[in-house]
């Protein structure tokens, strides 16, 4: 083996701080970016937030700075590469002190739209997380402390949709190793059946199966005489079970010796239980519970007005304080050792918050420009909320109008609620393939699909369409497609295969 040397010759694109910077804040929504700006806040005190909003020629409106964009008048984004890239910790140096403060001062307000407040935005309702109606219920049993633990250690390893799909050894396991307590599986079993008890019925099913046991058994027992239908439901979901999920009711009807009402009285009972009964029940975190839209467009004169919410352009400025005392420092004819550290510590922390501020503003006009861009392309449905008028459109469209990179492009539709006349909409609800039609003519697959939850809508269903039929019928209102995507289409709508759609 020889070893020698050689030259190689290759090509890196790094990152920024300040692009890592801002492809992080491009991705936090609108809920959460309030939080974002408080802990920069907390973290630097040279950074302030402006209340008073006072007038001045630094002041913009969101309007303004969307005519700027429009104009061309905004430095265009450096490009971002798609590719994953890891957060480096890489340090601020060559503080040098700028005492213009441009950058510092932006402001914004949107007073045009006095109407649309965003203090009162309308949240989804209210309610108790999962977890906590659970120990809300579990306090009421006379349990003693082991048995407490257990049952809490239980429901604590409950997923969203209120199943427990751990292995009841995992749970003895995650006791023994986090509470040093010894527990029996069996000791777990009998507090699962207890939790089982609890509020929404058919919490803690370790499958679908026993979780509309669960279910019909509480109907059974809270009945005041007993009711055939459940008891027909229950002999079905355990004993038929496979043939229930198949569709296969023909079969459960002779092995039953039901009648055709019969079967469907039983069938209608069990398809009307909730076969998720932990995710109607809150489990979801504060900055979930509700959507802000970052955008709302207005229909005003037959014209569209895009407004940014205003949370997107909080009024941050550098400290005053900050500024004098750097000042005074550099005043200073002696500096030692204290001072210089000092000297460094201020212009730091002045130069992190007028990078911070930039990043704000930059995030801002990135959103602007982008649903600007979005909005012209998709005037028609903007205007009628029609969609059959979506045009075909795809990240690339967007990101050559915009001047930006498709990953920035993305990260903006990925996370981004805009709210119309016509409902609320993440921006990735307008980006589509293209479809040619018989005359030549190029359609969004949107509005294919549109055409074909009509189709599905309307259909008999105690005899649905095959996809040799819907694709026929598409075919002859003059869509060019073939049955494999018209497949496709119906599994990204979530409508299950013909078979299974059928009804007795």
């Amino acid at each position: 083996m020889s070893l020698g040397q050689s030259l190689q010759q290759r090509q890196l694109q790094r990152l920024s701080p300040q692009q890592i910077q801002l492809m992080k804040l491009l991705q936090v929504p609108t809920a959460q970016i309030e939080q974002r700006i408080k802990e920069e806040l907390e973290e630097n005190p040279a950074l302030e937030m402006n209340a008073d909003l006072l007038e001045g020629d630094m002041e913009k409106s969101v309007e303004e700075m969307k005519d700027e964009l429009l104009d061309g008048n905004v430095e265009e984004e450096e490009a971002i590469p798609v590719d994953e890239f890891e957060m480096s910790n890489e340090e601020l140096s060559n503080y040098d002190y700028d005492d213009d403060g441009d950058v510092a001062n932006y402001k914004t307000k949107d007073d045009y739209f006095p109407e649309l407040d965003d203090d009162k935005v309308i949240p989804i309702k209210a309610e108790l997380s999962l977890h906590e109606i659970l120990m809300d219920q579990l306090s009421m049993l006379a349990l003693e402390e082991h048995a407490y633990k257990i049952a809490e250690q239980i429901i604590g390893s409950l997923d969203d949709d209120g199943y427990l799909r751990r292995a009841l050894q995992s749970i003895a396991d995650d006791l023994a190793f986090k509470q040093s307590m010894t527990v029996e599986v069996s000791e777990i079993e009998a507090l699962l059946l207890k939790v089982q008890q609890f509020d929404p019925p058919g919490i803690g099913a370790r499958n679908l199966q026993e979780c509309l046991l669960l279910q019909l058994k509480r109907k059974k027992e809270e009945a005041s005489e007993v009711d055939a239908d459940t008891v027909l439901a229950i002999a079905i979901i355990e004993k038929y079970f496979e043939e229930f999920t198949r569709k296969h009711y023909d079969k459960i009807q002779k092995s039953l010796h039901l009648d055709e009402s019969q079967i469907k009285k039983v069938l209608h009972q069990i398809i009307s239980l909730n076969p998720k009964p932990g995710a109607e029940t809150g489990h979801m975190s504060e900055a979930d519970k509700y959507i802000i839209p970052d955008f709302t467009v207005l229909i005003n004169n037959t014209k569209l007005e895009l407004i940014l919410n205003s949370r997107n352009a909080p009024p941050l400025v550098i400290s005053d304080d900050y500024k004098l005392m750097l000042k005074e420092y550099d005043r200073g004819n002696k500096q030692d050792k204290a001072q210089k550290e000092a000297v460094f510590f201020l212009k730091q922390k002045i130069d992190s918050a007028k990078w911070f501020i930039e990043m704000i503003l930059q995030r801002q006009q990135t959103l602007l420009k982008t649903m600007n861009s979005i909005l012209i392309h998709q005037e028609a449905f903007f205007m009628s909320g029609d969609t059959t008028k979506l045009r075909p459109m795809i990240l690339k469209d967007i990101a050559e109008k915009t001047n930006l990179d498709v990953s920035t492009v993305s990260r903006v539709a990925n996370s981004k609620y805009v709210q119309t006349e016509f409902g609320t909409f993440l921006l990735k609800y307008f980006f589509s393939e293209s479809l040619t039609t018989d005359s030549g003519e190029e359609v969004s697959t949107k509005e294919v699909k549109a055409i074909l939850e009509e189709l599905l809508e309307s259909e008999d269903k105690h005899k649905p369409f095959s996809d040799d039929e819907l694709t026929e019928q598409l075919q002859e209102k003059g869509y060019n497609i073939a049955r494999r995507t018209v497949a496709k289409y119906r599994e990204q709508l979530n409508i299950p295969v013909a078979r299974l759609r059928k009804e007795l």
